[in-house]
């Protein structure tokens, strides 16, 4: 399992966005720090949540063999430092994640739509009864 962390401006917040990569799938999670934090501080954040974070469900990924020559590594390290935002893929699995968050909720409020609305019928029926118990 191989993990990542991007941390970036949002105006007006600090996001991050966590990545797991495992045996080709990649889950995404997407975090509002607020304030921008410190390293100890997104570091401490990662150890103590990262078990409760909501990672999106996996999608597909093909793994990038990177070379062990370490000016290389450094010269990738850089230009990722360079970077704006987060990677395509992430952006992807980002939005499916949403989506299903967002039906998931029109889901749940249709249901308790309908106890509201049952529930309201019911002592409307109760109350229809007890007018006509003393005839």
């Amino acid at each position: 399992m191989e993990g990542k962390l991007t941390v970036y401006f949002d105006d007006p917040f600090w996001v991050g966005v966590f990545e797991r990569c495992d045996v080709g799938k990649l889950s995404v999670c997407r975090v509002t720090f607020g304030a921008e934090p410190t390293d100890c501080e997104v570091y401490g954040f990662a150890l103590r949540h990262w078990d409760e974070l909501p990672f999106s469900k996996a999608i597909e990924a093909e793994k990038r063999k990177t070379a062990d020559n370490p000016k290389r590594r450094q010269r990738n390290a850089r230009k990722q430092m360079a970077q704006k935002g987060i990677g395509t893929k992430s952006q992807q699995a980002l939005q499916k994640q949403l989506e299903e968050n967002k039906l998931e909720r029109k889901v749940r409020t249709r249901e308790e739509k309908q106890e509201e609305a049952k529930r309201l019928f019911e002592l409307k029926q109760q109350k229809k009864k007890e007018k006509h118990k003393g005839r």
